[in-house]
């Protein structure tokens, strides 16, 4: 299986977890902090951008060479670091440290790859 399906499976992966986490906070973050039921959607929110993110980065892949796949790249582990670390602190109390700012690091990190790949001389 090449890196491009792979991409889009886990693209389909952390949309549908996205839509499972919104179902999480439209039920179960009664009597939560404000500050953590914020965290929470804040963590829905950049996993539903970063799944299509993913995605298109994914689709991108044929012509954007080494710098899509470095995207994608990017848009997978920033969101297992960024999204899980906010919903750690939101749903757990519990401070994952760096975690959150590494990932985040990571997701604009992909955004730069993206784009650097559109402008690529082949």
């Amino acid at each position: 299986m090449g890196w491009q399906r792979i991409w889009i499976a886990l693209a389909g992966l952390a949309g549908c977890g996205a839509v499972a986490m919104a179902a999480v906070g439209a039920h179960a973050l009664q009597g939560l902090p404000e500050a953590r039921v914020a965290a929470v959607r804040s963590g829905i929110q950049m996993q539903g951008w970063h799944a299509l993110a993913l995605f298109g980065a994914a689709l991108w892949v044929p012509q954007g060479g080494v710098l899509a796949q470095l995207a994608a790249g990017a848009f997978a582990i920033g969101m297992l670091l960024f999204c899980g670390a906010v919903y750690a602190h939101g749903l757990g109390g519990v401070s994952l440290g760096m975690v959150a700012p590494t990932g985040g690091t990571l997701l604009m990190l992909g955004w730069l790859l993206l784009g650097a790949s559109a402008l690529r001389v082949r």
